[in-house]
């Protein structure tokens, strides 16, 4: 799971950052809110976390330009703002959770689980076909051999799990994997390949020109 941290309590940010790779999370840190201008690619990440008292900009700006281009991206504000009045509007601008510093890393990552699961994010295991998946793991086993997939491969594969019977377009899988990095659509044509191996037939569905979708009953 990809996390991205805007947070500009460098020591907080860090700590927060070693907590969750510890827990087998791809984490980002942001923590010059000026930084988020020439950032990017909101769709690289699976959950955000965001402090609302940053150096430059507002959180609440943030979160709205957020939400508004892609509504699809849990974001939790972490902050020391604990009135009722900017939870509300917080919650207004689209956040899906909001929790008040000082807190227990512990239940951050029980709310980041508990958010991904509202996004389709967190099924430990998953059947398709023969085909069987431990997210957790990152593992697959098919005809009872466990596959050595490659980072590439998996997030690919993550990205359309959690979108299961949904088209993802290219772009987005693209975003997701690749980032900023300037990559064409034959690269994802070839990982796609990789993993019609893996799966059972006609598991992965082509949509041309447009994207994919896993289909799982």
């Amino acid at each position: 799971m990809k996390i991205l941290i805007v947070e500009d309590d460098t020591i907080l940010g860090l700590s927060l950052s070693e907590y969750l790779k510890n827990e087998k999370m791809t984490v980002t840190l942001i923590s010059d809110a000026s930084e988020i201008d020439k950032f990017f690619n909101y769709e690289y990440f699976d959950v955000i976390l965001l402090d609302l008292m940053l150096n430059i900009k507002k959180g609440e700006t943030i979160l709205s330009h957020i939400k508004r281009k892609h509504p699809g991206i849990p974001v939790i504000i972490i902050t020391a703002k604990g009135e009722i009045g900017t939870k509300e509007e917080c919650f207004n601008k689209g956040a899906d959770d909001y929790i008040v510093k000082p807190f227990d890393p512990k239940e951050l990552l029980l709310r980041i689980k508990s958010v991904g699961k509202r996004y389709g994010c967190f099924e430990n295991i998953i059947k398709i076909g023969k085909a069987c998946i431990n997210i957790d793991n990152q593992t697959l086993i098919s005809d009872n051999k466990e596959i050595k997939l490659t980072k590439k491969e998996w997030d690919i594969l993550y990205i359309l799990l959690i979108n299961r019977n949904k088209m993802v377009t290219t772009q987005r899988i693209i975003n997701y994997v690749w980032g900023d990095k300037p990559v064409g659509t034959e690269s994802v044509r070839t990982y796609i390949r990789h993993l019609r191996q893996y799966l059972p037939e006609d598991t992965i569905k082509t949509y041309k020109a447009r994207g994919y979708m896993l289909v799982s009953e």
